[in-house]
């Protein structure tokens, strides 16, 4: 008899079972449900930041529930509505940045954001991803890094393990796959050399952000 998705119950005795249906002792069994309890838990924080991100118009409200729940980010750094994360913890922002709204900030290994940086609208950073040819369809993490002065167009996607260097402008819709020199123009999918920033010397303010966004 299935009692659940990994307990059954076969001839007066029980019997644990993995997410691939291999069966697992007693030990292994029990350490996993704690961590699914971790998770569950972990899952319930992100639903409450969530919901202060896409419904709270006040950003130092927002700011102060991002920075109870870790999230790391400096003195004139603005975060619009819309942001999602996983674990914000894993995420530090620098002064003077702007992220923009919609965006999606991933915690799960380091993630940094400089100062001066103009993220624009539903872009995603991702650091962790699935190994496609793993057996069983792993997850691994490598942490992302994004300089001093940077651009990020709108809906641009940022995979593990990338650096963006000093000053870098990433064109819209950009899926950024590679590292990414000093001071380039980078665009398409995945993102290639366009170009190069003629502003040698970055050294501006980004300013105010939307006052109720």
């Amino acid at each position: 008899m299935l009692y659940s998705e990994n307990i059954h119950f076969t001839g007066g005795k029980i019997v644990f079972t993995d997410k691939h249906g291999n069966k697992i002792n007693m030990k292994t069994a029990v350490k996993r449900g704690l961590v699914r309890i971790v998770n569950w838990l972990a899952d319930f924080k992100l639903l409450v930041v969530h919901a202060v991100s896409l419904h709270i118009p006040i950003w130092f409200l927002r700011k102060s529930v991002f920075k109870l729940v870790g999230l790391k980010i400096g003195s004139g750094s603005t975060i619009h509505m819309g942001c999602k994360f996983f674990d914000p913890s894993g995420v530090t922002i620098g002064t003077d940045t702007i992220i923009g709204d919609g965006t999606f900030l991933d915690g799960r290994d380091r993630l940094v954001i400089g100062d001066h940086v103009d993220i624009a609208s539903q872009v995603l950073i991702y650091n962790s991803q699935h190994d496609i040819n793993s057996p069983t369809f792993e997850a691994t993490k490598n942490s992302v890094e994004v300089k001093d002065f940077v651009f990020i167009g709108p809906r641009a996607i940022i995979l593990p393990g990338v650096k963006i260097g000093q000053g870098a402008i990433v064109a819209a819709g950009a899926v950024v796959t590679s590292d990414v020199p000093d001071l380039t123009l980078v665009g398409g999918v995945p993102a290639k050399v366009i170009g190069e920033r003629k502003l040698k010397n970055p050294h501006y303010r980004l300013g105010r952000a939307r006052l109720f966004q």
